[in-house]
């Protein structure tokens, strides 16, 4: 039996959720994002070529493709293609020295993050980084596809799950 996409996003959302509650230094069981991600916004996956990946959503799976962009500063093209509320980006390299090109020669093609849209990613960043400075990659938020704010969480103290918090643009 395969699992529907509906039970690995619930388990991995619950996995996000003991993520939060493992790291606490000091508090009694409360997550420490005051406000916790809304949902999740997208997945991530790492792509020597959106081209040449692209044909297998489209055709096999059927998914529109939303966007294509350039993120430069992240040294990343991104296809995004919706599934419902929730999308895939693929994660194409602009160069090889990015950290879509290393993540692909260490371990491949494939799942790279998964994002929790979040209120206000501002304060979730300085909450995170207030408990634990080790909770997030950056002090800072990025702007990533889209023009969205983003922040990545460090994978070494999630059980190895690269997670991202996205705040969607008002639009």
């Amino acid at each position: 039996m395969n699992p529907s996409s509906e039970h690995i996003l619930c388990f991995l959302f619950y996995e996000f959720l003991l993520f939060c509650t493992s790291v606490i230094h000091g508090r009694k069981g409360n997550i420490f994002m005051e406000k916790p991600p809304t949902k999740i916004d997208h997945i991530g996956i790492a792509v020597r070529s959106i081209e040449e990946r692209l044909p297998y959503y489209q055709d096999v799976l059927g998914l529109s493709l939303l966007a294509v962009e350039d993120v430069p500063h992240q040294q990343v093209k991104v296809a995004i293609l919706a599934v419902g509320e929730v999308n895939i980006e693929l994660l194409e390299p602009l160069d090889d020295d990015g950290p879509i090109a290393r993540f692909i020669v260490s371990k491949g093609e494939g799942l790279h993050h998964v994002a929790f849209q979040v209120e206000d990613i501002a304060i979730c960043v300085q909450e995170l980084n207030r408990e634990d400075a080790s909770v997030c990659l950056s002090s800072t938020v990025s702007t990533g596809a889209g023009g969205q704010k983003v922040a990545f969480l460090n994978p070494s103290v999630s059980g190895g799950v690269l997670y991202e918090l996205v705040e969607k643009n008002e639009r």
